[in-house]
């Protein structure tokens, strides 16, 4: 019996294990579909789209790709520019400042604690559009309209990469270690950049991705602050592209711009993967 039973665990095991695979291997293919259709309308002239879909690239990849970069009411170097930058500093700050403010929660002992630990979570639960106009009002005062400041500052305060990065250091982080830290005389900037952002490292490569996609595909708020065609993000300038007069609008023309637009994200996906996947395991092991 112990021999039979044995047997069938693992068959159970490998069944189980083979139905995994293949429902991960189809999900991925579905995941991946899309991009696939993007990259292959990309190729097709505005004529072929409008004759449905097909697996098999176009004809018109170089003069779509002509067609985007001579453009010049839709600066696409200047959007590329753009949207770096934002997003580059956007995440950089975000999770630097988020992992600081855990860490303060996660390390210290203090008055109102659970108080402030709520109230940032709470914050997550406001709509973005429900402090627009306030936020508006205030940059317009400020002087700051039409300026990347205003998309940059704000999001330094992130509830959600707070969130994450508290739940991260209450498995990865022991409080005996910044104890022994501080007894061998260690200030409390040393502890925090010296020994809590390495062993954050995971934590934080997941989230600076996250942040950056996150930045990098937001339309709502630059579209309101920012007016000047060169200082516009990407998401703007493919919605305005999108917009055009239906006698000039070029179908090809929108999809190769949009795979011009994701493909920095894609590749850096590509590159730190392997650090998402870190991420997110210990963090849900750990957390």
């Amino acid at each position: 019996m112990n021999e039979t039973t044995k047997k069938t665990k693992g068959v159970s095991v490998h069944t189980r294990r083979v139905l995994s695979y293949i429902v991960l291997a189809i999900a991925t293919l579905i995941c991946l579909f899309w991009f696939y259709v993007l990259f292959i309308n990309a190729t097709r002239s505005n004529a072929a789209l409008k004759q449905g879909f097909t697996v098999i690239p176009g004809t018109a990849l170089v003069k779509n790709v002509k067609s985007v970069f001579s453009d010049h009411h839709l600066p696409l170097f200047s959007g590329l520019l753009n949207s770096l930058i934002i997003a580059s500093i956007t995440a950089a700050l975000s999770t630097y400042f988020s992992t600081m403010t855990a860490f303060a929660i996660h390390a210290y002992d203090f008055k109102l604690k659970k108080f402030f630990f709520t109230f940032i979570l709470a914050i997550m639960m406001i709509p973005t559009q429900v402090t627009a106009l306030g936020f508006l009002d205030l940059i317009r005062k400020m002087k700051l309209d039409d300026n990347a400041i205003p998309l940059i500052v704000p999001a330094i305060a992130a509830p959600s990469v707070f969130f994450y990065m508290k739940q991260f250091m209450d498995g990865s982080l022991p409080k005996e270690l910044l104890e022994s830290a501080r007894i061998d005389g260690a200030g409390e900037f040393k502890i925090f950049n010296k020994i809590a952002l390495p062993l954050m490292k995971p934590a934080i490569a997941v989230q600076a991705i996250f942040a950056f996609v996150a930045s990098w595909n937001n339309y709502f708020i630059p579209a309101l602050v920012l007016k000047t065609q060169n200082k516009k993000t990407l998401p703007i300038l493919i919605a305005q592209l999108r917009a055009e007069d239906f006698s000039k609008f070029d179908m090809g023309k929108v999809y190769m711009f949009i795979a011009l637009a994701i493909l920095p994200v894609v590749i850096i996906y590509l590159v730190l993967s392997k650090n998402i996947v870190g991420g997110m395991t210990v963090g849900s092991v750990k957390g």
